[in-house]
Order: structure tokens, then C-alpha cells, then sequence
């Protein structure tokens, strides 16, 4: 764990050298708090039209479990919101595709990776350090949206739809599912990284990683399915399985003694 750190720290000394890394992670952050606003009071503002008036999302509010007395405003208003916290789980994979795509060949452009392949670190044990170079710093730009977004919950939502917002489902979404999709997200992107010589290759790969929540989440709003809390602590527990498989691919494939002489 000791040269965990030290490399964990490198990594940090990197990021605040080229800070522009993180202006995705943050654009992605400002746009989930943006977005669900401007849809839950900003639309109904302008139209002077509840929310509680659509009987579409009645019909589809309807699945919502919630422990609290609702109004139909204020349980259409929990429906969406819950919707557009999976938006933050975007944060991280973000990041992966920001930070870890340049994670390796990064490295090999700046003439930085033939010292540290020379040194007693693992290849585990590198690998192990950029991912948490990169997911460290996009998860706490994440918490702060979630800061927000919750706070902005409680000023402007209906009576309380802040409440029903703290339960269990919330918790599994930031706690077990946001970490794990970026765990996956980011040692995917290693994977890539690591056979390819071009950032923006491994970034294109990496793209492919969201579709599975872009079409959760499309899913959801228009009412094709609803994923439980069981539901989603068995994907989140089956996203970590997966990491660790790709932690362990990640390593077969780096092939530290032939990736210098291979890249050019």
C-alpha cells in the first residue's frame, strides 16, 4: 500500500498540473443539476401547468414507492427526480473517459512510463493507483452535485418529496450502483488504454460503456421498466464482480516487458 500511495499521489500532482481533465467531469455535474430543474420547476413555471395536471405522468409516477404522504405534484415530482439522480452516476464514467483513457498512453507520450516499469511496482499495483487517480477526484466532484442536488430538492420541492428522496434506493444509486459503474467504467478504460497508442481511440471505446445506463435510464422515463432496490444492489454487487475480472484482464494484457518496444 505504501507505493499505492506514493503512485496515488503522482497521479494527484498530474491532475493538478493538467486540471482541464476534470472540466468534463464538472460539466456533466453542472448539467445533471441543471436539467432535472429546469424540467420539474422551471417547465411548470413557464406554463403555469402543475406537473400534477399530466395524467401521462400520473400513470407513470405511479410505480413510486414511498413511505410519505404524497400530493400527485409532489409524487411525480419524486418520480423524476429520482430519474435524474442516475444522471450522476454519468460523473465518474465521465472522469473514465477524461483521465483513465490517457491513464497509459499518457504515460508513453510523456516519456514518463519507462521509470515507474522499471521500479519494483507491480503492474497491479500501477494499474490499481490510476484507477484510483481518477476515480477519487470525480467521485468528490460527484458527492458535491449530490450535495447540491439534494439541498435544491429541499427548497424547491413539493412537500416532502426531500424526504421520500432519502431512502434506500437513493443510498444503493450513490452508495453501491454510481461507484461500481465507475470502477467498471475506469478499468475498462485501462484495458483499452493499455493496447491502444491513441487517447482518443481509447475514449471512443469507452463511450460504449454508458449505453447500458442510457438505455436504463430511457427505459425508466417512459415507463418500459422500473428497477427495483433489490434490483439495483444485485447490479451494483454484479458491477464489482466485474471489476474485478477486468482488474485481473487489465493485468494479463498490460505486458510490461513488451509495451514500450510494441508502442511507437
Amino acid at each position: 500500500m505504501r507505493r499505492v500511495r506514493a503512485l496515488l499521489a503522482k497521479e494527484f500532482l498530474d491532475l493538478r498540473r493538467n486540471r482541464a481533465a476534470l472540466v468534463p467531469v464538472a460539466m456533466i455535474t453542472v448539467l445533471s443539476l441543471g436539467i432535472p430543474f429546469a424540467v420539474v420547476v422551471g417547465i411548470p413555471a413557464t406554463t403555469g401547468q402543475p406537473l400534477g395536471d399530466d395524467p401521462g405522468l400520473q400513470r407513470l409516477s405511479a410505480v413510486v414507492a414511498s413511505e410519505h404522504e404524497l400530493s400527485p405534484n409532489g409524487r411525480i415530482e419524486l418520480f423524476l427526480f429520482q430519474q435524474f439522480l442516475m444522471l450522476f452516476i454519468l460523473t465518474p464514467i465521465t472522469g473514465a473517459m477524461s483521465l483513465a483513457a490517457h491513464a497509459v498512453i499518457g504515460e508513453k507520450q510523456t516519456r514518463t512510463l519507462e521509470p515507474m516499469l522499471a521500479t519494483p511496482v507491480t503492474t497491479l499495483e500501477l494499474l490499481l493507483a490510476k484507477v484510483l487517480g481518477a476515480l477519487l477526484p470525480t467521485l468528490a466532484i460527484s458527492l458535491i452535485g449530490l450535495v447540491l442536488y439534494f439541498a435544491l430538492i429541499a427548497a424547491f420541492g413539493d412537500v416532502g418529496v426531500f424526504r421520500a428522496m432519502l431512502s434506500v434506493r437513493s443510498a444503493i444509486l450513490v452508495l453501491v450502483l454510481g461507484p461500481a459503474a465507475a470502477l467498471v467504467a475506469l478499468q475498462g478504460a485501462l484495458v483499452i488504454s493499455s493496447r491502444v497508442n491513441d487517447p482518443r481511440t481509447a475514449q471512443q471505446f469507452s463511450v460504449l460503456l454508458i449505453m447500458p445506463l442510457a438505455v436504463a435510464l430511457v427505459g425508466q422515463f417512459v415507463g418500459r421498466m422500473w428497477m427495483s432496490v433489490a434490483f439495483l444492489a444485485f447490479v451494483g454487487v454484479g458491477l464489482f464482480g466485474v471489476w474485478v475480472l477486468l482488474t485481473v484482464l487489465s493485468v494479463a494484457l498490460f505486458e510490461r516487458e513488451s509495451i514500450l518496444t510494441r508502442w511507437r
